[in-house]
């Protein structure tokens, strides 16, 4: 049954409801009833049960369930995602959040994460094989029925208990990406640029993730037509409920307006973002940089660059609607200025490649819609009936792009030194590894989700899933356990460790070599004891 939560405005408490439906056969009409199961603990944001609980609102007592029959099931991998679970706290916030569905969840996602690519509709198949939590089959209509009872109130306190665990001194990577869908009644789903090019309309997915833990804690489902300039205002105002504090935040350049800079000071945040040399201020503080920048005392061997840094004074605005006004003022920030000697060739090649690409276009009539831009900016175009189209570059425009060949920035308000800040900064593609386990091994590069909810549910246990193997490819990163495993191939190797349930017996393992207890041991948890 789902949660509701409702805080009681004079003594400030919020108390915890189970609610159920049912049909009103008098009145004709779906109704709904609640009762208090306890309260939320203001500190820790625990559930405390309440006294007057009836036996069938208590929870279950603690130990396994009795076997009721004599079973052999694969149970290594299952046994590891469990033990994972346990060290992040995932399952017992998840029993917090789903008190009685929370082992249907843990199912699913165990299933996501060991059975890629094979869709869900292949559970039974697996389930009849495996140890799991849930211990039962669970059919596409009873998966798809969960999905939809999700609520936002559960995911959102899940996002509350697991952020809690993450370190709050360390920079949150932040970035999106964009989710094709086949359905068109999905209300956010939208055309709109998609960074993988496909046709599809689409959903934008955005992701925090925690740049030392290397786990995610929290996403957000955003409309496909929305740009990641304008993310931002949605993820600083979902920042007051997850009651976070010490917020600090590390962004591409596609996130860069002076209206997310401001808003960044406004709410007192620590940002770390990429910003285009091309800017106005970026040039003036370049310009007076260039003669010194490439000197080799600001050469960095460890990562073959050349790097400087500079205070800057942010001029902060802040508009105030309901008193008509604006705010001005004065904020420092450091001004992170880079030049690498790889990255200017690498410039070079793309520029040229482009400009060919534009010329032999516009020469020959066919032109890319999507290149207007391009044509405008690189080159004059004239057509006479005699010579025809003459394409004719802007070379003082090409000029100005080849002086910043090699040249890059980032802007920080708490990050002084310029390699800290690019060690911090190159760390966020733990976000896009992330997307690509979400897509890849999780199968959800297209959703095939014909509701709302359903969406919104999936979406959840795919979020789930992503945190146990974000905690798996960390761990075998560290441990160099990639130079003989894939992800896929480490899973495999425990997956055959067999179990026997025998009724009025405790569970058994089967052998366990060598090579699976030193696996265990490498991803720092205990090997089960085998027969």
């Amino acid at each position: 049954m789902p949660l509701i939560y409702l805080k009681n405005k004079n003594n400030g408490i919020t108390y915890v409801y189970e609610s159920e439906n049912y049909w009103d056969k008098a009145k004709k009409q779906s109704r709904s009833r609640r009762t208090c199961i306890g309260k939320l603990d203001s500190q820790t944001g625990e559930l405390i049960p309440s006294k007057r609980l009836t036996a069938s609102h208590r929870p279950a007592k603690p130990g396994p369930v009795p076997v009721t029959e004599t079973k052999r099931l694969y149970a290594g991998a299952t046994y590891l995602l469990d033990a994972i679970g346990e060290k992040l706290g995932i399952t017992a916030d998840l029993k917090q959040c789903f008190p009685e569905q929370y082992k249907l969840l843990l199912s699913i996602a165990y299933f996501l994460i060991l059975e890629d690519p094979n869709p869900l509709i292949r559970f039974s198949k697996w389930a009849i094989t495996h140890q799991h939590p849930y211990g039962k089959d669970i059919p596409s209509q009873r998966s798809s029925d969960f999905f939809a009872s999700i609520t936002e109130e559960a995911r959102e306190r899940f996002f509350r208990l697991q952020g809690r665990r993450r370190a709050e001194k360390e920079y949150w990577a932040y970035d999106t990406t964009t989710l094709s869908s086949y359905s068109e009644c999905l209300k956010q789903v939208k055309y709109g640029m998609n960074k993988e090019h496909d046709p599809l309309p689409q959903i934008n997915l955005a992701l925090l993730f925690g740049e030392q833990s290397n786990l995610p804690f929290y996403y957000r489902k955003l409309p496909g037509n929305i740009s990641d300039v304008q993310t931002v205002k949605k993820l600083l105002a979902d920042m007051d409920f997850l009651t976070y504090k010490k917020i600090k935040l590390v962004m591409d350049r596609g996130f860069y307006s002076e209206a997310n800079i401001n808003a960044m000071y406004q709410h007192h945040l620590k940002f770390l973002i990429g910003v285009k040399v091309t800017l106005k201020y970026v040039q003036e503080k370049l310009e007076s940089a260039r003669p010194q920048l490439q000197k080799w005392e600001n050469f960095h061997p460890d990562y073959n660059l050349y790097a400087q840094s500079t205070t800057i004074t942010w001029k902060y605005t802040q508009r105030r609607p309901y008193k008509g006004d604006v705010l001005e003022g004065e904020r420092r920030a450091y001004l992170h200025l880079y030049f690498n000697k790889e990255k200017e060739t690498e410039d070079a090649y793309k520029l040229n490649r482009l400009l060919a690409k534009l010329k032999a276009e516009l020469e020959s009539g066919k032109r890319d819609p999507e290149h207007e831009k391009s044509y405008a900016k690189y080159f004059e175009v004239k057509s006479t009936p005699k010579r025809g189209t003459v394409v004719k570059p802007k070379q003082e425009v090409i000029d100005a792009a080849v002086k910043n060949y090699g040249y890059f920035a980032l802007l920080s308000n708490e990050i002084k030194d310029p390699i800290e800040a690019l060690v911090v900064y190159r760390n966020k593609d733990l976000v896009e590894k992330a997307f690509g386990n979400l897509k890849e091994r999780l199968n959800f590069r297209r959703m095939e989700v014909s509701s709302e909810r359903s969406l919104d549910g999936k979406l959840f246990v795919e979020f789930v899933a992503l945190i146990y193997l974000s905690y798996i490819k960390k761990v075998m990163r560290e441990k160099k356990l990639f130079q003989r495993y894939t992800m896929q191939g480490l899973l495999d190797e425990l997956d055959v460790i067999e179990c026997y349930e025998r009724p009025g017996r405790d569970l058994k393992f089967g052998e366990i070599t060598r090579r699976q207890i030193e696996l265990y041991e490498a991803l720092e948890i205990s090997a089960p004891a085998s027969l």
